[in-house]
Formats: structure tokens, sequence, C-alpha cells
């Protein structure tokens, strides 16, 4: 039987708190809708997507000594991953809440990260670490950890191909210091436009331009419903996602493209086929409740199907 190859997936693993709007949002007022919660995550939502795609994962993260944190615990081991995290007793374990509209779309997310912005770094200096990272055959990351942490990450990472979520455009810029490190950034339009300094209305050919002038040799820019472009050394593709008939929850959507995206490379396929996989995951995801859905091999093949090849653009 022939060996999974091995991720490594270091950042947030955290608790996903979602609110939905059960009409038009009105804003300074008390709205009605519903509230849920999951453990969730960049990194973990990603390695989720990359684990049911066929990749054996060990996660580095770090959470409180709180219930949450418990839960937290509890999803990994329930995800079949190796737990490389720190707990930290006597601090909360970090937190994420959105308000989403009733389409699903966000409204506003209010990011409580403080253990992740004083613990990470401190735990890549580690022996434990630096031998996780030694044992990958790629490496995840995301922009939850600071920029200290993830310069870190790109100090002990080798030539092992690494990866990197973008998160948010308020931390996408952590990134920028080891873009001439990374393999692939996974952003969306807002983000990368906001790393290469450009306006809400600039081509992404542009900020892809940019972003190449910047050291970053390769990346996968989502747009919601619109195309997805793809770039690698002076190459660009566009891939149109298929339609989804209802929108749930656009939650994770980008972390679970990135997940099964990686997870292709780590197989073999090319980033313009890689990034194909990672829509047919990213389809699966906003059509379920949940920001990392539970599919089988029968009903990814289905998905995938149904997304068109990368096209060229000249």
């Amino acid at each position: 039987m022939t060996e999974q190859p091995r991720l490594l997936a270091i950042g947030g693993a955290h608790l996903d708190r979602r609110g939905r709007l059960a009409g038009a949002h009105i804003p300074a007022t008390s709205n009605p809708g519903r509230m849920r919660e999951e453990v969730g995550g960049g990194a973990f939502n990603a390695a989720r997507a990359a684990s049911r795609r066929g990749v054996a994962v060990a996660l580095l993260s770090v959470r409180g000594g709180d219930v949450a944190g418990e839960e937290v615990a509890r999803a990994i081991d329930a995800a079949g991953f190796d737990d490389l995290s720190a707990i930290f007793l006597d601090r909360a374990t970090p937190s994420y809440t959105a308000i989403l509209d009733r389409d699903g779309e966000l409204i506003t997310g209010i990011a409580d990260m403080e253990l992740y912005e004083k613990a990470f770094a401190k735990q890549l200096r580690r022996r434990k670490s630096r031998d996780a990272a030694a044992a990958a055959d790629a490496i995840l990351c995301d922009a939850n950890m600071p920029e200290q942490a993830l310069a870190q990450l790109a100090a002990i990472s080798g030539t092992t191909p690494l990866h990197a979520i973008a998160v948010s455009p308020a931390k996408a810029g952590r990134l920028v210091s080891s873009f001439a490190r990374l393999t692939t950034l996974f952003m969306n339009q807002r983000e990368a436009r906001s790393l290469a300094g450009l306006g809400a209305e600039a081509p992404l050919t542009a900020a892809v331009a940019r972003l190449r002038e910047m050291g970053l040799s390769g990346g996968v820019i989502t747009a919601g419903s619109h195309s997805v472009l793809v770039f690698t050394g002076g190459a660009l593709w566009q891939i149109t996602p298929p339609e989804v008939a209802y929108v749930v929850d656009v939650t994770g959507a980008g972390d679970a493209l990135a997940g099964a995206a990686i997870a292709a490379l780590m197989q073999g396929e090319t980033l313009p086929e890689a990034a194909r996989h990672g829509v047919a995951a990213a389809g699966l995801a906003v059509a379920s409740a949940s920001a990392a859905p539970e599919f089988d091999a029968s009903l990814f093949a289905a998905a995938l199907a149904r997304v068109p090849a990368p096209r060229a653009v000249s």
C-alpha cells in the first residue's frame, strides 16, 4: 500500500461562531437570525479538506486550557490528525465570530486571537517544530501567525514546498517578507489587491503582476462565484466555477479550496489542475452549513467533473 504524503499544517485551529441573518441586514439594531458554532480556523479547515483527499496531516497550533480548547482538541482527534499543538492553561482559546447576511455572505467578522500573536513564535523555535517540518512532504501555514513566526517557519522549512493562506486583508501583509520562500499563496481578490497596494477596482491581472514583482512565484486568487486566477512562473490561467444551486454558507470555502489544491499538488498535479480540484472542494463547502464539509471520493469526483479545465490567459 502506498504511503500517504505528509502535510504539516501550522496556524489557526479555534472556535468559529457564525450568525446568519433571517432577513435583510439593518445596521445599528438587533437583527433576527441564528447562531452556530464549530471548530474551524484556516489551517485546520484546509487540513481537513487535504485529509479527505488522501493526505496524512500533522497539525501545529496553540490553544487555551479552557472548555473551548477541549472542544478544539476533540475536533483535531476526530479528524485523525497528529496533534502537535501547545496548550496554555492560563489563556483563552482563540475564536472567530462571523456575521453573515441572509444569502450567506460575510457582513463582518471579529477575530479574538491574542494567543496566536503571543505564542506561535515561541513554538516555532522548539525542536519539535523543526523535526515536524523536516518530516513533512509539504507545509501549509496561515496568516493567523504573526510575521515573526512566519519568518521562522520560512527559515526552518528548508526546501519543502511551503503554501500559505492569506486569511484576511488585515493579516495578509504578514506574509510579504516570506514571499520569496512561498510556493503558493491562496487569497481572495480583496487580499490580492491589498497586498499589491491597489484599489478595489483595479484589475486582478494588475495585482498578479505586482505580486510577481514583489517576489511571489505562485498564487491562486478567488473572487466569490467569479473566475479563479492561477499564476505560476510567467503563466496565468483562469477557472470558472460552476454555479452552486443554493449557497448555504461561504465560510471556509477558500480554506477548502486551498486544502484540496495542496493535496492535488502533493499527488503530482500541476498548480492549474490542482486549483481545479480546489474549486470543486470550495463548491462543496459553500453548499454546506459546515466550513469543512464531509465528502467521499464519489461526491468529490462528481463535483470535479463540473469544474471546467483551466484556460490560459494571454
